[in-house]
């Protein structure tokens, strides 16, 4: 816990100078998070050169954006958020659709239960779970990575997406069931 709050300052401190001007400490916080950045965008886009263009505009949002970095939450949420709102705009624009399967209270019973964490993964299964995900269609694969990978609640997803609550419980649940049958009959 001290370690994060000691981060959290040094975040706080480097964002303050970087919106002030100083380019070091800009360069500090991108080399800091470039790597969490571009996971999180690979995870949802399924896609290497698409995250990496992307986690570039990421960090040239936050470039254009570190003075309204407040300091009210960790730098690390708000970049998470920024990253996330990204992906999404990379969505609309390129005209990608959500699959809209099932209305409102379709899914109540839908059991929610997260991935495993990822330390626990052997680098094999973390590669084959990797495969998996990048093969979902894009509604899917961004209703699971929110929520299994995430741990977004579906409200928060719903928000997010320009989508229901009953559609990412019903994206979700197809999601999964997709993901239990590539992992189980393996990649052709």
């Amino acid at each position: 816990m001290a370690y994060e709050q000691s981060q959290s300052a040094i975040d706080l401190d480097l964002a303050r100078a970087a919106a002030a001007g100083d380019n070091e400490a800009f360069e500090r916080l991108y080399r800091q998070y470039y790597k969490r950045v571009y996971s999180l965008a690979l995870r949802m886009l399924g896609n290497a050169m698409q995250a990496e263009d992307l986690t570039q505009e990421v960090f040239l949002q936050v470039y254009q954006k570190i003075g309204s970095f407040r300091g009210d939450s960790a730098f690390t949420t708000w970049l998470h958020r920024l990253t996330v709102n990204q992906v999404l705009m990379h969505f609309r624009k390129r005209g990608v659709k959500l699959e809209r399967t099932a209305e409102e209270g379709d899914f109540d019973n839908v059991v929610e239960t997260p991935l495993q964490s990822t330390r626990r993964i052997s680098i094999i299964d973390r590669l084959a779970l990797d495969k998996a995900i990048s093969q979902l269609p894009p509604g899917y694969r961004s209703a699971f990575v929110l929520h299994d990978v995430e741990g977004y609640e579906h409200e928060e997803i719903a928000n997010m997406l320009g989508i229901s609550v009953g559609t990412s419980k019903s994206q979700l649940h197809k999601a999964r069931m997709r993901m239990r049958d590539l992992l189980s009959k393996g990649f052709d």
